[in-house]
This record gives structure tokens, sequence and C-alpha cells, in this order.
């Protein structure tokens, strides 16, 4: 009997990269950004909550900047080098506020991410909200 080969030259799905949370992420050469999203409340103020993996061996400072051109708000996250994967936004006392009329519940909020001399990155990051579960704790 003959065997079927009709899946011989199938692109397997698995092996693409995608997103398998309600987060989004982007690579900066050797710093990554996973899983990254808005919890907000009241659609001013939001935690920017994600996971980093930092493989350049080193302490980094994630630069992140947002809102209009002609009023960016910048801010800085100590990346440690160890552990490999740090966790933003997770803990109450150490939360990442930003606040920009612009961040809507259900809708994608541009966030930049640089470091060093890396060629920097616009996200648009997800805005959610308390209503979830998993998410009330880490509204700001």
């Amino acid at each position: 009997s003959a065997l079927s080969g009709c899946t011989f030259n199938a692109e397997i799905a698995n092996l693409q990269p995608y997103d398998p949370s309600d987060g989004v992420g982007a690579d900066l050469e050797d710093l990554g950004v996973r899983n990254a999203m808005l919890i907000t409340s009241d659609g001013s103020e939001a935690n920017l909550v994600m996971t980093v993996v930092n493989k350049t061996g080193g302490d980094v400072e994630l630069l992140i900047q947002y809102g209009p051109t002609d009023d960016r708000q910048t801010d800085v996250i100590d990346i440690p080098a160890f552990p490999e994967l740090s966790q933003v936004g997770s803990d109450p006392d150490s939360q990442v506020l930003l606040s920009d009329d612009e961040i809507i519940a259900g809708a994608l909020f541009p966030v930049y991410f640089q470091f060093g001399d890396v060629q920097g990155e616009i996200i648009d990051i997800p805005v959610l909200d308390g209503t979830l579960p998993e998410y009330e704790l880490l509204v700001p």
C-alpha cells in the first residue's frame, strides 16, 4: 500500500513565532520583551505588565517612551542580568505606571522600547482591564 505524503511539505505552524497569551512581544537583539500588556481601571493610568528576557550578560536599563511627540513620557526600567527572566508590573510595590488619555481598555497603545545602542522598537500593546480574574490584582 502507498503511504500518503500530503503533509510532507506542509509548513509546521508551531515553529512560527507567535504571542501565546493576551500580550505581545518583541526582540531587541539580546533582550526580549514578552507578553507585554497594559492593565487599567479608569482608562488614563495603566500598569505595564511584561516579562523581559535578558541574554546580554549584564544589567540593562530598558528605556520606554510613550505619548504624543510634543509631550513624550520616558521611564527607565532596571533589568538585572540574573535571573534572565524579569517580571515587570506583577509586584504592586514596583509597578511601572503609564499615564495618558489615550490608554483605553480594548485598544492598542504604542510604547517604544530601547536599550544601550540597540535599535529600539515601537510595540502596539493591548490595553486590558481588571475584568478577568487573572488581571484584577494587576490594576494600578
